[in-house]
């Protein structure tokens, strides 16, 4: 019996052994080529860098999640290819609300203190007071603002009520607001309800003339979203959870969580209908938690081991520790303090914390390619045993604190 990577294995299975680490040592030059084409992106004016999480790698299949701020995502998404951006998980950055007012001459004072309102709030406000310049083209610019809207306001007015201009407007906001492509709100001002075209009369047109200023402040609370409704409260028996994954995926991370004597691989390894039983899932959402949680778990044979990354996410959630912040402790402590600790074992000496705290914040810090990993052999209870900083720590560490 010959042994490979300390695993026992035939000679007719040494085959297969060496292509799996010829497609490990594949994935891995083309996660740490991606990592650092990633990496030296930075934004030119909050000079953060991005972190790169590693969810799954084999030969020919690499998915990525890279982290940062929506400016930075948005600043990645544009410099990379295609062709790289096929690898990454970013969420789409939100669309930043876009709002274009509609007014008729004689309520320009009025409609020139909603715009500013808007635009001192975050609502990016396409005004005819602002956004015409001499010299362009009247009709090219209103579409411009037009299209590029995803709130189409107009100032209603006895005055405006009946502008051809305001009429025509209207009509374009209508017809996007049809198409789903903006919200149309109709703000009233000394014009009753009862005034307005038919077509509107069926829709909420907050009156500006009794309390202007919170007229239009609640507007813009509606505009980005801000709702009236009190926060929903904890069902009973809840115990928190990490809103970003559903219920099911909670349930199973909270159970290895809670089990995890170290946070370390495989700790504890757990069979899929145990999980069940333990979660009262049925096995079927179990087995989409886990695709959920891909990345964070590994399943084989019918059970199923936790990676590092799995408490490193949830144990914010579960365990009065939040890993992020330990591990920016930690770096920051490796980048700035001669005295930094230089292995897991006096890391938990030094800031008192449990080998299953230090390794979920080592496991965030590895899973960014934030230290370099070393592992040795008869140090099963640390995820990693030198901490060694590298450049992406220090880039971290500034990144983290500007």
């Amino acid at each position: 019996m010959l042994k490979w990577n300390g695993k026992a294995v035939t000679p007719g299975q040494l085959g297969d052994e060496l292509m799996k680490s010829l497609e490990s040592a594949a994935a891995d030059a083309v996660s740490n080529e991606l990592r650092q084409r990633i990496s030296a992106i930075r934004h030119p004016e909050t000079g953060e860098f991005p972190t790169l999480v590693v969810l799954e790698k084999s030969l020919g299949k690499h998915t990525f999640r890279v982290e940062g701020s929506p400016q930075l995502l948005q600043l990645v998404m544009e410099r990379l290819t295609p062709e790289e951006r096929e690898f990454l998980d970013i969420p789409p950055p939100a669309r930043s609300p876009r709002a274009f007012l509609s007014y008729a001459g004689p309520d320009r004072p009025v409609a020139q203190k909603i715009a500013e309102a808007l635009q001192a709030r975050g609502v990016d406000t396409w005004w005819a007071g602002w956004s015409l310049e001499a010299g362009q083209s009247l009709r090219q610019e209103i579409d411009k603002g037009l299209d590029a809207c995803t709130h189409f306001i107009v100032l209603l007015t006895p005055q405006s009520i009946e502008r051809p201009w305001v009429k025509e407007e209207m009509d374009a906001g209508l017809v996007l607001h049809v198409e789903g492509k903006c919200r149309f709100i109709a703000l009233r001002h000394e014009l009753p309800a009862s005034d307005l075209p038919p077509l509107l009369r069926g829709k909420v047109s907050p009156s500006l003339d009794e309390d202007f200023e919170g007229a239009i402040a609640q507007t813009i609370n509606d505009i980005h979203g801000i709702t009236r409704k009190p926060p929903l409260g904890a069902p009973p028996l809840s115990a928190g959870l990490n809103t970003q994954y559903s219920s099911a995926a909670n349930a199973v991370a909270k159970l290895f969580v809670q089990q995890s004597k170290d946070a370390v691989f495989g700790d504890p390894s757990i069979p899929i209908g145990e999980i069940a039983n333990a979660t009262n899932l049925t096995e079927d959402d179990v087995k989409d938690a886990l695709h959920e949680l891909r990345g964070m778990v590994r399943e084989s044979f019918g059970t199923v081991r936790p990676e590092g990354e799995l408490f490193a996410t949830f144990d914010a959630t579960w365990m009065g520790w939040n890993p992020a912040e330990d591990a920016l402790r930690i770096a920051t402590d490796l980048v700035y303090d001669d005295a930094a600790p230089e292995t897991s074992e006096a890391a938990a000496q030094k800031y008192g914390w449990p080998p299953r705290r230090v390794n979920a914040a080592i496991a965030f810090l590895l899973n960014r390619g934030l230290l370099r990993d070393h592992k040795v052999i008869g140090n099963a209870q640390w995820a990693t045993h030198w901490l060694t900083k590298n450049d992406a720590t220090r880039r971290f560490v500034k990144s983290r604190q500007s």
